[in-house]
């Protein structure tokens, strides 16, 4: 039985309805990223999934039973998040914050148990953060905060993880640093990852399942292979690329050189009608 999935999941702002009957299954123990154009709903989906948003309609199971009617609590032993751009209170050192970690673990306001401190030890190991434990956060480059974080989800000990692009406003080297650390998650640990991912490269290289997203709807779904199309990303991207295949790896990557004619239409400025009667206004006063 697949452990995440969601049913006829409906998603909606006020009343605008983003995400429609949408039924979508996470393969346990692999990192899948969902990717799509801005305003797809895929960090809406991401949301809803992770317990942050409520659905309008259908649901979101986890071990067979609906995600939302489970105590907050409950939940956070068994999938953590890491969201966009996480902010963590001036001063709070590395250790301090991977500490919180451990709160859906904790009965009441108890203190930390020799258990909780060798696993928030073992977090900030595998993160490559023991350097840096003593450290405030807002001291820290921006690879570095994004490790903090990711060991403070690890501390939770869950077995899914979210993330909502994490490497977004990184440079390229953080960037390898930050999707690397989740490969070694997912193959060492075994972790299931899901993630939103800007960059479709990062996708096909650091996924062993993609999603694309389109208007709230999968417009694709299955391996690198199967997603990472000309069809695929002209429907979803609107543009016209060249697929490669990556020689160390052999995954498919994409090389764009232009918009198709559905992304040049979306990319074409609403001119305004021209104004007769003002025009002529206007030229009788030049002369």
């Amino acid at each position: 039985m697949e452990r995440l999935y969601t049913r006829q999941l409906d998603i909606s702002y006020d009343d605008r309805l983003i995400v429609e009957q949408l039924n979508l299954v996470v393969p346990a123990g692999k990192i899948t990223a969902l990717v799509g154009a801005n305003g797809s709903g895929k960090s809406t989906i991401l949301k809803t999934m992770a317990r942050i948003m409520k659905p309008k309609g259908g649901g979101v199971f986890l071990d067979g039973k609906v995600i939302h009617e489970q105590s907050t609590k409950e939940v956070a032993k068994q999938l953590a998040i890491l969201p966009q751009n996480p902010v963590a209170p001036d001063g709070l050192t590395v250790q301090e914050l991977v500490g919180y970690g451990r709160f859906p673990h904790q009965k009441g306001f108890g203190s930390l148990s020799k258990s909780d401190k060798e696993i928030i030890e073992w977090a900030i190991t595998v993160t490559g953060m023991t350097a840096f434990a003593s450290r405030p956060v807002d001291q820290l480059s921006g690879g570095q905060r994004q490790r903090a974080w990711i060991a403070m989800a690890l501390a939770q000990q869950t077995d899914i993880l979210f993330l909502d692009e994490p490497t977004t406003f990184l440079d390229m080297a953080h960037q390898l640093e930050v999707l690397k650390l989740l490969q070694k998650l997912n193959e060492e640990e075994n972790r299931t990852i899901i993630m939103v991912v800007h960059d479709l490269n990062h996708a096909t290289r650091y996924a062993q399942h993609m999603v694309a997203i389109k208007s709230g709807k999968v417009a694709g779904e299955g391996t690198p292979e199967q997603v990472m199309t000309k069809d695929v990303l002209r429907e979803v991207f609107g543009i016209e690329a060249d697929i490669i295949y990556d020689p160390r790896t052999g995954v498919p990557l994409c090389l764009p050189f232009e918009l198709s004619a559905e992304g040049k239409a979306a990319a074409e400025p609403v001119r305004e009608p021209a104004q007769p009667a003002r025009r002529q206004q206007l030229i009788g006063a030049a002369g």
